[in-house]
Order: C-alpha cells, then sequence, then structure tokens
C-alpha cells in the first residue's frame, strides 16, 4: 500500500454511518499506520446514513481523481413503500400522510416507469445538501423554513422493477450524479395516484467499481493496520467510470 501516491479503497458502507464516518475511521487509520497527525482523504459520492453499498474512499494524491470517479453512473436497488409519504421522503422522519394503494397493479406499474427513463428532470429533496442562499437545505428544512428548490437535469438510464408485492415495490436504478432516489420515489408515488417513501437503499455500482469490489469496512480497517506497505491489496486503482 502506498497511502501517498494514492489508494482508491471501495468499501461496503454500513446502514446508519454518514460517508464522513466511514472517511473518519479510514483517514485514522491511515494515521496511526503512518504515524502522522494529518492525511489527506475523501470519498467519491456520499451515501445517506440509512443506504448501504458502495463506497469509494480515496487516499493521498488519489484525491485528484474523486471528480472523475464520482461522475460514474451509479446503479440502486431500492425498496419503495407505496401508500405513504415522509417530509424526507425516507425513514428519517415519520409519515406525514397516507394515501390509498390498492389500486395499484403490476400492469399500471409497467406503464408508468417508462416515464422516468431517459433524461428528465428532478426536483431534489428539501431534506438534502442542496445550498439555497449558501446554506444547505436539510439545514433550514430542519429548522422549519419553506425551501424551494428548482428541478435539475439527470439521466435515468436504466430502472427495473424486480418485484412487487404490495404495498413494496423494489426496483434497480442505473442513473447519473446527482439523482435522488428519495425524489425519485416520491415521484413514482405521485404518477401511480398514491404516495410513496423510500424504505431502503442499497448503492451497487459506482461506475466500473461494483459491490463485489467492496470489503466490509472493518475488513479495510483491518488491512490499512496489518497489509504490506509496498503491495496495494486494497485497492482498485484501474478501475474508472466511462
Amino acid at each position: 500500500m502506498n497511502f501517498i501516491e494514492g489508494e482508491i479503497i471501495a468499501i461496503d458502507k454500513p446502514l446508519g454511518w454518514t460517508s464522513f464516518d466511514a472517511v473518519k475511521r479510514v483517514r485514522g487509520a491511515i494515521q496511526r499506520r503512518m504515524e502522522v497527525k494529518k492525511f489527506k482523504v475523501g470519498h467519491a459520492g456520499t451515501l445517506d446514513p440509512l443506504a448501504t453499498g458502495v463506497l469509494i474512499i480515496c487516499t493521498g494524491r488519489a484525491t485528484k481523481r474523486i471528480t472523475e470517479l464520482q461522475n460514474g453512473m451509479k446503479e440502486y436497488i431500492a425498496d419503495i413503500t407505496l401508500g405513504a409519504t415522509t417530509p424526507s421522503f425516507d425513514l428519517e422522519k415519520e409519515i406525514d400522510a397516507t394515501y390509498p394503494y390498492e389500486h395499484i397493479t403490476r400492469e399500471l406499474i409497467d406503464e408508468t416507469m417508462p416515464k422516468f427513463v431517459g433524461h428528465v428532470m428532478q426536483v431534489p429533496p428539501v431534506f438534502s445538501a442542496v445550498k439555497v442562499d449558501g446554506k444547505r437545505a436539510y439545514a433550514l428544512a430542519r429548522k422549519g423554513k419553506d425551501v424551494e428548490l428548482k428541478a435539475k437535469p439527470l439521466e435515468i438510464r436504466e430502472l427495473e422493477v424486480l418485484s412487487f408485492e404490495p404495498p413494496l415495490l423494489r426496483i434497480r436504478v442505473l442513473c447519473s450524479k446527482g439523482t435522488y432516489i428519495r425524489a425519485l420515489a416520491r415521484d413514482i408515488g405521485v404518477a401511480l395516484n398514491s404516495g410513496a417513501h423510500l424504505s431502503a437503499l442499497r448503492r451497487t455500482r459506482v461506475g466500473d467499481i461494483v459491490i463485489d469490489d467492496c470489503l466490509s469496512l472493518d475488513k479495510a480497517l483491518q488491512l490499512i493496520a496489518e497489509g504490506p506497505m509496498e503491495i496495494s491489496t486494497i485497492t482498485t486503482q484501474n478501475k474508472i467510470s466511462n
């Protein structure tokens, strides 16, 4: 391992952890191994605490590749619960309204999904890191302030229904940087004349790095602490997005 020249470490982010939590743990392990007080570590693409899956962590000079890596297409497996909404569009907030969903059939879902495929416009969630007048939208929303966000362009390249057992809809999404799967859940609920929120999310791909390439956080920390410094045993450096 050569942390200064740069390692690209793919981990499977655990549930409940922020991306910053994971980066902080990796940075701390590297600092202890190298016996330094400061070291440059960053991540390519944030995952919400309630999401799991591919999180790419870059060290040293590899942090220059963060923009390149996070621009890759991302794949998610998402569970969407129909018939109920939350202010955050996921389980961060409690249900604030319920709607009928008995009319929703697999046929209706199959007719509706193609509307979301291609180059589309999406309004980000109010509880998001989007900046409004220099402040994060979620900070304003948590203070009870009204937040109005503008729709942004993005691409959903693939949208596949994996299963439907009312009220739970499971989908696979291949999309561009900047796509909020929580917002997609909201929009799908509206399109189905109901409500919906995201109840589980797993990122299975970022660019060419897939979930099978990833280490558990514990395993990554162990290799940082014990692995040979001259061999990049926990890196996927040659994998970049197309």
